[in-house]
């Protein structure tokens, strides 16, 4: 039976085991969007890992969806991130960056500009929009909706993030297609109610997600992207419908791209899940956690998932208080549990400590 601890070719990378540290907001950037000292030390300490997907990474000041969270839209953020992929490297460890952009997810208050959807319409819930003083959590806006012209200008970002991402000295990037932000908004049928091609049909509904994945490809070799899904994930208040028809479109489109992997969330019934496995010709990287949640997901788990026919499986709140997760799973070692109040709040105590 396959182990977390064999190693695997993802792309060009040899891999020595198959435990994936999943992305996860830490809103430990400065306001400037630059990646700090701290932030190197984060990942280098978790460089064990067979493979790190970084936190969301913002293409620009638009796609900025939470505050403190790093970019890659500008030099000096390039410059920035380069002393924490070669932290990560000479602790033997491979990085890719996650694009994040938050679509209508986001608030005025954070970036300075005004969030954007498919559609102008707002999800329902309250955004983080800083800590302390005029911070805490506000209603989310009603996005402006993108003209059919600054949607490719949009897809196009994710590729512009992916090429600054190569040269601050990421082994690849992933693009954040999950967890409600501006691929899945158009992937889902309450966010987006256009009637163009970017919307209404299947077809018309995973175009952009199509699209944003070529040009990232194109611009970097379809051996150094990613993309992650959550199937029927219903986080930020998405709807799909259809969710085994709408994700079998999108596999197959993809599919062809040969692309380093999928990352898909345990959204979905295991038999659409297994469906999409049985689909997809690359690396298929599972998370077990699902929908987010206060869980930490176990090594049984992974096992398990390995032995239904995943290459990979990611682990996010694991990785909070055990940047050594592997040995503590080649072990048995019990793991630390992070309060959740020191997930977001900043500085180095429950993120270096």
């Amino acid at each position: 039976m396959t182990s977390l601890f064999e190693g695997f070719r993802l792309g060009e990378l040899a891999l020595p085991n198959r435990v994936v540290m999943a992305p996860m907001t830490r809103a430990r950037a400065g306001a400037d969007g630059l990646p700090t000292a701290s932030t190197a030390a984060y990942y280098a300490r978790r460089a064990t890992a067979g493979l790190l997907v970084s936190e969301g990474v913002q293409p620009s000041l638009l796609g900025q969806s939470n505050p403190n969270t790093p970019g890659l839209y500008d030099e000096a953020q390039v410059a920035a991130w380069r002393p924490v992929t070669s932290a990560v490297h000479t602790n033997g460890g491979r990085i890719f960056a996650q694009i994040m952009h938050g679509g209508r997810v986001g608030h005025p208050d954070v970036a300075g500009q005004h969030p954007v959807g498919p559609s102008a319409v707002a999800m329902r819930g309250e955004v983080f929009v800083g800590f302390g003083g005029e911070g805490g959590r506000k209603p989310a806006p009603v996005p402006r909706a993108l003209t059919l012209k600054e949607v490719g200008g949009e897809a196009a970002a994710y590729a512009d993030a992916a090429r600054r991402a190569v040269a601050a000295g990421f082994d690849g990037v992933e693009l954040h297609g999950a967890n409600g932000y501006l691929i899945q908004q158009f992937l889902s049928s309450n966010a987006n109610r256009r009637t163009d091609a970017y919307g209404g049909s299947v077809a018309g509904r995973i175009r952009f997600a199509v699209e944003a994945v070529e040009a990232t490809a194109d611009a970097i070799g379809a051996e150094r992207v990613g993309i992650r899904l959550s199937p029927g994930g219903q986080v930020w208040d998405i709807v799909e419908d259809d969710v085994p028809g709408l994700y079998a479109a999108l596999f197959d489109a993809l599919a062809p791209l040969g692309l380093a992997y999928v990352h898909v969330l345990a959204t979905a019934p295991d038999d659409v899940l297994m469906g999409l496995r049985k689909s997809w010709p690359t690396a298929f990287i599972i998370n077990p956690g699902g929908q987010i949640g206060p869980d930490e997901s176990t090594r049984a788990q992974g096992e398990d998932w390995l032995a239904r026919g995943a290459d990979l499986v990611s682990y996010g709140r694991a990785y909070l208080g055990n940047p050594d997760l592997v040995e503590r799973f080649r072990t048995g070692a019990p793991l630390r549990t992070l309060d959740r109040e020191l997930w977001f709040q900043g500085g180095d105590s429950g993120y270096l400590d």
